[in-house]
């Protein structure tokens, strides 16, 4: 008979890179901040990521079915499952195995499908795992693709410039149209129309059956991981009770924050934003809400 926890458990499905800040090294601080206890389910090691030249890379695939099963020897339980970067169909095959073990009625599964950026999938990203992430996708109840993913799942051309009412459309596609689709839809890095010096993010909640959009100045430079800090803080920010809009305000806040500390600096952006400087923030209400009703 376990005894009740004190802090709620997220089971974090990243790799882990020792220099850069993305998957686990951003996923994990940032969301223990928010009060949550965080388990990873590491799916590679890497000496640094992929954006450099060069990196040492320890494939885990075969170690994630044993670490599953020893979690669940303990009897553990999850109140959020967060997946991200998976890097192969038998990665996601696994992940959507131990989803379907683990989860409860009242788990959270959030799915980052990562799988491309401008247009192309990234490299090694073949339509079999399109396939399978379609497949984990469908298991998710938050759902996270940027405007290149969201192309992909769908199955359709990539298009840059798009309307809201065409996005709103591609969500309700994603979710309603298709058997056992996600319930939430969150299009991040939407550029603005006519208005370079802005991006947005769009959402809709079937359940909710209402679509949000929060827009932010877009500032011009390039850190990775920002995408994983912004689904770690949507992911927090509703477990901690949060509704979507406050929860999108929350996450474009912080990645907007955290790139304005690191902007004027001359390090490498490779490096990613300096999280460390701004994860105090997260404790604070937000400071403006920006949503808008579409």
């Amino acid at each position: 008979m376990h005894s009740p926890r004190s802090t709620r458990r997220i089971a974090a499905v990243h790799d882990l890179s020792g220099v850069g800040r993305v998957s686990l090294t951003v996923v994990m601080p940032i969301l223990t901040t928010m009060g949550f206890d965080v388990c990873p389910l590491p799916t590679a090691i890497l000496s640094n990521h992929t954006q450099y030249p060069s990196f040492s890379f320890l494939d885990l695939t075969d170690e994630m079915p044993k670490i599953i099963a020893e979690w669940e020897k303990l009897g553990v339980d999850f109140d959020a499952i967060y997946t991200g970067y998976l890097g192969s169909p038998r990665q996601i095959r696994i992940v959507a195995d131990f989803i379907d073990r683990f989860r409860k009625p009242e788990t959270l599964i959030v799915v980052d499908p990562v799988l491309g950026d401008n247009g192309k999938l990234y490299a090694g990203m073949s339509e079999d795992m399109v396939g399978e992430m379609r497949t984990l996708a469908r298991r998710a109840d938050v759902l996270t693709p940027n405007l290149t993913e969201l192309f992909a799942l769908l199955g359709r051309p990539f298009h840059a410039s798009c309307t809201d009412a065409e996005l709103k459309d591609a969500i309700i596609e994603l979710s309603e149209r298709r058997e056992h689709g996600p319930d939430t839809v969150i299009i991040t890095g939407v550029p603005v129309v006519d208005q370079p010096k802005l991006t947005s993010v769009i959402a809709r909640s079937r359940s909710d059956g209402r679509c949000w959009k929060v827009t932010c100045p877009y500032m011009p430079a390039h850190y990775p991981g920002t995408g994983d800090a912004f689904t770690s803080v949507i992911t927090g920010s509703l477990l901690q009770g949060d509704s979507l809009p406050i929860a999108l305000d929350r996450a474009a806040q912080f990645i907007l924050q955290g790139i304005r500390a690191t902007f004027g600096y001359q390090g490498d952006n490779r490096e990613g934003i300096l999280l460390e400087r701004v994860l105090p923030n997260l404790a604070n209400p937000i400071q403006s809400a920006s949503w808008e009703l579409l």
